[in-house]
């Protein structure tokens, strides 16, 4: 079956032409867009018009366009990511939009995640929160056998489903008090459920939400709001893990 052609749309997008400026929203017409077109592409096919009339484009993140990266964080009608669910910006296609809407499209609205241009936003904060410790650095010789130190089923799935978070900052930009502890918390939790990342376990989860509070992330009142915005579903059970993981490194001291 042929995908239908949305005859019209009007795109209300965020416009800010440096972080120092004062943003807007405009509002453009845009016609015959193919509902199998994924959101970016229907993006594309605004700037290409945009460029034909003299505009300047508007200015989105993106790279991998395959859910991977993590880079394509949009605000799409009140929703990180769009009405789509467990999804990035780049896998939400036009099928979820009907003829004539309006949509809205904003940056994330976070302290810490201040805005470059239009729609992109420094998330700079997220890697400097991983360097603090979201890492193994105990020296482990040569490379081990797959298979010669044991882990636990159950342990490598936590790990795992840990490690998809991709960093997009989607849990900052629901959450209302623009808190990180989703993303730090899979960044500790990958680590704190394997036995080469028990080592550091104590300054990680120290170092990490130090930073994190450094960097003015809000704080966590559990409502649950990042894990349903998240596009890899990480669970919230990962911050139990982190409160478990930095409460026993300070009662350590």
């Amino acid at each position: 079956m042929a995908d239908k052609i949305l005859n019209k749309l009007y795109i209300k997008v965020w416009r800010q032409k440096n972080s120092k400026s004062q943003g807007a929203f405009e509002t453009y017409e845009l016609t015959n867009v193919s509902q199998g077109s994924s959101f970016l592409e229907m993006l594309d096919i605004l700037n290409d018009q945009l460029i034909r009339e003299g505009n300047d484009p508007v200015a989105f993140d993106h790279d991998c366009r395959e859910g991977i990266c993590g880079m394509c964080s949009l605000y799409i009608n009140g929703k990180a990511h769009g009405p789509d669910t467990e999804i990035t910006t780049c896998q939400l296609h036009m099928r979820k939009f009907d003829e004539g809407q309006t949509i809205t499209i904003e940056p994330w609205r976070a302290g810490a995640f201040p805005v470059i241009k239009d729609l992109i936003v420094n998330r700079n904060a997220f890697e400097e929160i991983q360097q603090a410790g979201g890492y193994v650095s105990v020296g482990t010789g040569g490379v081990p056998d797959g298979n010669a130190i044991p882990i636990g089923q159950d342990d490598a799935e936590e790990a795992m489903d840990a490690a998809a978070c991709i960093g997009c900052g989607a849990c900052v930009a629901t959450c209302k008090n623009s808190s990180a502890m989703l993303f730090v918390s899979a960044k500790v939790s990958q680590f704190a459920k394997l036995p080469q990342g028990k080592v550091e376990g104590k300054r990680r989860a120290k170092s990490m939400v130090a930073k994190m509070d450094e960097l003015g992330f809000g704080g966590c009142t559990n409502t649950g709001a990042c894990e349903i915005a998240c596009p890899k579903a990480i669970s919230i059970s990962n911050i139990a893990r982190l409160n478990r993981e930095y409460l026993c490194a300070k009662l350590s001291d």
